[in-house]
């Protein structure tokens, strides 16, 4: 049986513990009609099958030093004690540029399965954890970045209700480690 809880810092050991892989089949590729100004068309584009490990970038166990944590909030999965999935949601802090200055936005900062436990709703149940206490908090809206090799995800988000609402090809342009890929923005109002 899988059981759900937020948490605290002193589950962050276990929090890392659990993989973030995207296995990628396809890509969301950028179509610009007319330059762009006869709008952008999103078409899913099999690729060459790779796994691209998320986990290598988020660490929640660094989050306290980078971060003033009063106005997250932190849940997690487990089959029997078992860590399965976890979600991060960040709010009202300095220095965040995901937050947009905005005092009435959360941003789901980081979401994960452990790949065994996909398809099974515990990624839907943390993301509605996640939604319940941004409701809970006085939050209008909620920010997900994705990514464009990321198709899994974008269709989740897009099924329970997220709304792209900004394309941005150029976000990693000075990150090594991240070739080619398009950053994704979706909006979920609360």
């Amino acid at each position: 049986m899988i059981t759900y809880k937020e948490i605290d810092e002193s589950y962050f050991d276990k929090y890392d513990r659990i993989p973030m892989l995207v296995h990628v089949r396809s890509i969301f590729s950028l179509e610009k009609i007319e330059n762009g100004l006869g709008g952008i068309l999103l078409k899913e584009t099999p690729v060459e099958g790779y796994i691209k490990d998320l986990g290598v970038y988020e660490k929640a166990t660094h989050y306290t030093n980078e971060f003033d944590l009063t106005n997250w909030a932190f849940f997690m999965a487990f089959h029997n004690e078992r860590p399965v999935g976890a979600v991060t949601v960040a709010s009202k802090t300095k220095g965040v540029h995901m937050l947009d200055g905005r005092e009435d936005l959360a941003v789901l900062w980081d979401i994960r399965v452990d790949d065994e436990y996909k398809q099974q709703g515990v990624g839907t149940n943390l993301f509605n954890m996640a939604v319940q206490w941004s409701k809970s908090k006085g939050f209008i809206q909620m920010k997900i970045e994705c990514q464009n090799n990321n198709v899994p995800a974008c269709k989740f988000y897009q099924k329970h209700g997220a709304v792209l609402g900004k394309i941005d090809e150029y976000a990693y342009i000075n990150d090594p480690q991240v070739k080619d890929e398009v950053q994704l923005i979706w909006y979920l109002d609360l």
